[in-house]
């Protein structure tokens, strides 16, 4: 079983998300913890959200206080309601949560079943429940409940300490060439891109950038693909470099080729809807672009927004590092796609609570019966603008594993807290 830990300051966001996810029959309520039953079984957004109100309005001085954790078993686990009420409550048990409010909800957009808990990390004294380090007990702990109720367990590689490192461009030391070509000539062999649009988004990260050139040599059309490096404002920095200069495995056919070869793997494989999944719940979990970046970055997975002069969001481009896969956001689904992005962050777009009022769902307990008895990532160091910096070849391997080709949905563990702002630490200190 894998967990995910997604944390944010949206409770609305987050609420709505998997009562989006009901409405559509693709989901239920299954469990609340430490609420009240409303008095005809039915919830509301509104209703829920209130409930975390003691909770918020004590809180002191913690910036994210909502948690949004998903729990993906395996889809091969055979499991009722009962089991997957257990499970939750046990987890949130181990993990410091068991006099906390929660909500649970039960998913079943994808073949795989899993499931959401909407909580807060603020505890009725106002205090943050401690989460250092709570990817590694969120890891134990599902461990344990694998052997606890017979799950399958999730398989995770372990780190070699022999990793090929891939770093950025830096136009500035020199020998540009040896640079670019110590990441194109082994970029193709761990990841798969459909489009030229594609592949220069996963370039990027590392300060480069390619495009195809044509021209004409004794009467017939020539094409080929030249390579420029990147400056800090991802402006060209060098001059163009040959494809042929960095083997044949650079050039515009073996591209072409490997084109073909993806849309072959990508097209079967189940990290299309793992991704789309961890995208849309975290776009409801943040306000804005720059939050919904850090998040994904917490996942291994990085966002490339391309923008016109004026401004306006043309294109969004995902690259999953744990999947080794890189998609434009239309390939996700219309929920992902550019024009989605530029309402959504239009100055600061949030949900009114005046609409949640209309969405009302039934607590769905017993359907079922149950059976007879740093500052970011440790393996990668992301600079602002979603550069990556030190990606090692065994993260792109997908070691420690978060979001696994089989299964696994949603959330990794942050592994940051933002800081607290100066003017309310001066304004508590006089109250």
């Amino acid at each position: 079983m894998i967990a995910k830990i997604g944390k944010g300051a949206n409770l609305h966001g987050v609420i709505l998300y998997n009562f989006q996810k009901v409405e559509k029959e693709d989901g239920q309520i299954i469990s609340l913890n430490n609420m009240p039953e409303s008095l005809n079984g039915k919830y509301s957004v509104g209703y829920l959200s209130k409930c975390f109100d003691p909770y918020l309005s004590a809180n002191r001085k913690t910036e994210k206080t909502i948690r949004h954790i998903s729990l993906n078993p395996d889809p091969k686990d055979t499991l009722s309601n009962v089991d997957y009420i257990k499970i939750a409550n046990d987890y949130m048990d181990e993990m410091g949560y068991k006099n906390q409010p929660y909500v649970v909800f039960k998913h079943t957009d994808i073949e795989r079943v899993h499931l959401h808990i909407v909580t807060t990390c603020v505890q009725a004294d106002g205090k943050k429940i401690p989460d250092y380090n709570d990817h590694k007990r969120s890891m134990d702990v599902c461990r344990n409940l694998e052997n606890k109720y017979g799950l399958i367990p999730a398989t995770e590689k372990q780190h070699t300490g022999n990793d090929k490192i891939f770093s950025p461009v830096e136009y500035k030391k020199g020998d540009i060439k040896s640079q670019i070509s110590a990441v194109i000539r082994f970029i193709p062999n761990y990841y798969h891109y459909q489009t030229l649009g594609t592949y220069n988004a996963l370039l990027s990260l590392f300060n480069i950038s390619a495009e195809e050139v044509k021209g004409e040599i004794h009467g017939q059309s020539k094409s080929g693909l030249v390579y420029f490096a990147l400056d800090e404002n991802g402006d060209k920095a060098s001059n163009p470099f040959k494809a042929s200069l960095f083997g044949k495995q650079a050039g515009l056919q073996s591209l072409h080729d490997h084109f073909e070869v993806s849309k072959t793997a990508m097209k079967v494989t189940p990290a299309k809807s793992i991704l789309k999944n961890t995208c849309s719940s975290v776009l409801h979990l943040t306000k804005n672009e720059v939050d919904f970046k850090n998040q994904l970055v917490e996942h291994g997975i990085n966002v490339v927004v391309r923008k016109n002069k004026e401004g306006r969001i043309y294109g969004v481009t995902f690259i999953d590092h744990e999947n080794r896969t890189v998609w434009n956001g239309s390939q996700l689904g219309k929920e992902l796609s550019a024009n989605v992005f530029n309402e959504y962050w239009k100055e600061g777009f949030v949900h009114s609570h005046e609409d949640s009022e209309f969405h009302n769902l039934e607590l769905n307990q017993n359907t079922e019966t149950a059976d007879s008895d740093h500052v970011l990532h440790h393996l990668f160091d992301f600079i602002d603008g979603g550069v990556l910096e030190n990606l090692t070849e065994s993260f792109i391997e997908g070691i420690g594993s978060l979001i696994p080709s089989s299964h696994g949905d949603d959330y990794e563990e942050m592994a940051f807290e933002n800081r607290m702002k100066k003017k309310k630490k001066i304004k508590r200190k006089k109250i």
